[in-house]
């Protein structure tokens, strides 16, 4: 690591600002850069993001819409959840999967890892793409009102780019598939 890769930040303090079962938020008292005195806020995620983009034999992917309370609008995505943080990933999709669409089995590979938001969290990502996939019974979470739908993969990067899809994981996970079909 060369010198100007260290961490030129020091922590004087840290405390707890907030905690649920999900997120924790880190107030931490701190030596900048540049020498001053400062402060800096960091949610901490006590889960792992995970996301998968199923693909059927006529080159579909299976998206799910829901409402996002965050967001305050409905949303189409790649099915996502989160897995504890010593789940193997791809266990943690193959169950979120399952969970919200019913589907299972197949051949699975992982796409990519991603750090998703990292000035301000330590969220990080897995996302995978699995195919030959087997159709069941999805069983939502009492938090979850979804609808399926298989879309050609072509319209959904076509949904990208009208911004119809905004969700910076299934974003990420169908670019770099698409740049994987390129070639680069």
């Amino acid at each position: 690591m060369s010198e100007s890769e260290l961490n030129p930040w020091r922590r004087v303090s840290r405390r707890v600002a907030y905690d649920n079962p999900w997120i924790q938020i880190l107030h931490d008292d701190v030596v900048r850069p540049d020498g001053k005195p400062g402060i800096y806020g960091v949610v901490h995620f006590r889960h792992l993001a995970i996301g998968v983009v199923p693909l059927d034999a006529d080159d579909r992917v299976l998206l799910v819409g829901q409402y996002r309370y965050t967001m305050d609008h409905y949303s189409w995505e790649i099915p996502e959840g989160g897995g504890d943080l010593d789940e193997e990933p791809e266990a943690a999709a193959r169950r979120e999967l399952v969970e919200e669409t019913g589907y299972s089995g197949g051949e699975w590979r992982e796409l990519c890892r991603a750090e998703l938001s990292n000035s301000v969290t330590d969220e990080v990502t897995v996302l995978f793409v699995a195919s030959g996939l087997e159709a069941g019974t999805a069983t939502p979470e009492g938090t979850e009102q979804l609808q399926l739908r298989w879309v050609p993969f072509d319209e959904v990067m076509a949904m990208m780019r009208r911004g119809e899809i905004a969700d910076a994981m299934t974003i990420l996970a169908i670019q770099q598939l698409a740049l994987e079909r390129t070639g680069r």
